[in-house]
């Protein structure tokens, strides 16, 4: 099967599949995670010198997602947006990309919130370095569909929340199978299908895939930014979003 293959509206409903988590992916887990903390430790030196110029203020940030099941829990990324930065901006643009089943791109090209240099630490997904702590926890796994926001979990339909029988990930099937290129539909089906058809070598495939696809995505975000709609490009109405921000987030950004 195609590592874009995703499951059909009528497979959507059955609920008949695990979702506990493997003993292979909690293995593989930790194997990666002991790999990859000799580099997280050099990435915080390294952003922690580069933010003590260009944005003062915390390294890390604590914010609420919702993960397994709808379990609540705070993930950890480095800081790549100004301190008290405004959410109600991407409230709107998530609102405006479920409605409109437009693809899925980020606003970082055009983004007045976004520190200098954040772009490229959220294109490269350096950003969620840190989230290998919540791996050790066990609040989520190197493969998964994405954690999102509360306020976000709020607004889907019961469908769409299957995507939730997985636990989260750092990366994921909808990662490397297009991503900004996806629609919000595309995105919840692709995250569906991995739930209920994950496995040791579909896991591997999708870390060995990661790399090349976040080369795509730095190349695309950046020829974003030299484009001139770039700047120009509208920012939706934050009352487009009616929803107050129900997460406790310490140093505010998405």
């Amino acid at each position: 099967m195609s590592i874009s293959k995703y499951t059909t509206s009528e497979s959507l409903a059955n609920n008949g599949y695990s979702t506990a988590l493997p003993r292979w992916k909690r293995a593989l887990d930790i194997i990666f995670c002991l790999f990859a903390l000799p580099f997280f430790a050099l990435c915080t030196l390294v952003v922690a010198i580069v933010m003590k110029i260009s944005s003062p203020g915390v390294i890390f940030f604590r914010q609420e997602r919702v993960g397994h099941n709808g379990r609540r829990f705070r993930i950890y990324k480095f800081r790549t947006m100004s301190v008290g930065a405004d959410t109600a901006v991407h409230q709107a643009h998530f609102a405006q990309l479920m409605r409109s089943n437009v693809p899925m791109q980020k606003m970082d090209g055009r983004d007045a919130r976004v520190i200098p240099g954040g772009w490229l630490l959220r294109a490269s997904g350096l950003d969620e370095l840190p989230q290998i702590i919540n791996v050790l926890r066990g609040d989520m796994s190197v493969v998964g569909p994405r954690p999102c926001l509360p306020y976000e979990y709020d607004e889907y339909q019961p469908w769409q929340r299957e995507r939730f029988r997985s636990a989260p990930g750092l990366t994921g099937l909808w990662q490397v199978s297009g991503k900004n290129r996806t629609t919000f539909d595309e995105m919840i089906r692709l995250d569906i299908s991995y739930a209920k058809r994950k496995s040791l070598f579909l896991d591997i495939k999708i870390m060995l895939l990661t790399p090349p696809t976040l080369l795509i995505q730095i190349a695309d975000i950046r020829k974003g930014r030299k484009s001139p709609q770039a700047s120009k490009a509208p920012v939706p109405p934050a009352h487009i979003f009616n929803h107050q921000n129900h997460s406790s987030i310490v140093a505010t950004q998405e």
